[in-house]
């Protein structure tokens, strides 16, 4: 049986070093990262077409996952993630769109300042990377905002959550894939998004900041969305 490549996403305001201490873990080669752009050029690794793909999308990378679909896997893991970011449309309890809207106002000025106190919050205290690339956070808080991927959930996904993570918190993951069933047949691909589906867009996330641990807090939420009998 082949072993799985894994590939990892970042949230936002981060980027692929935030999994080192998780890839470290696995043996060499089995594991890719992907790079959103918030420091420096954005990169897809070209995956192999014959071998079995784990997604891993942690906050924002969740999101992104689900909403841009940029390639296909036959698993999907999530890290404090979310198919919906903000309240609206029944999607409830989470993020009041108000926050997301004084965030963004506030990053067209001070983007360093926005991006650095949203690390702080996550409990990373490093400085600010080299490179910022203010229009693509910019891009991705949008995103945050705007983005509804519910939709998307097709397949078994395993959800992970910390049960006192500051920026998604239990009650938003709970209510988020409680009601998930999978209509497709287990072992099914989920596809990549089709041309004309929508271009490929700018990335937004929250943070991972201690990657062996997989997730903050003292109390871990496992979800597993599998198919329905």
């Amino acid at each position: 049986m082949t072993a799985p490549l894994f590939v990892f996403v970042h949230g936002w305001g981060f980027g692929p070093g935030v999994w080192d201490g998780v890839r470290e873990a696995l043996p060499e080669g089995e594991s890719v990262a992907v790079d959103l752009g918030f420091y420096g050029p954005p990169s897809i690794p070209e995956l192999p077409a014959k071998r079995p793909i784990v997604a891993v999308g942690h906050s924002f990378g969740a999101l992104w996952l689900l909403h841009e679909r940029p390639f296909a896997w036959d698993g999907l893991v999530l890290v404090n993630g979310f198919p919906r970011f903000t309240e609206g449309d029944g999607f409830a309890p989470a993020t009041p769109r108000r926050l997301l809207d004084r965030m963004i106002a506030r990053f067209d000025t001070a983007p360093e300042a926005v991006t650095a106190d949203f690390l702080r919050r996550c409990g990373c205290e490093a400085p600010l990377p080299e490179g910022l690339d203010a229009a693509r956070l910019g891009e991705a808080l949008q995103a945050l905002r705007n983005w509804d991927a519910r939709a998307m959930l097709t397949g078994p996904v395993l959800a992970l959550a910390g049960g006192q993570d500051p920026i998604v918190p239990p009650a938003m993951t709970e209510q988020a894939f409680r009601n998930h069933s999978v209509p497709r047949p287990s072992g099914e691909r989920v596809a990549p998004k089709a041309p004309g589906e929508g271009g490929l867009g700018e990335p937004d996330d929250q943070a991972l900041c201690n990657p062996p641990g997989g997730v903050s807090g003292n109390r871990t939420i496992k979800h597993c969305a599998t198919p329905s009998p």
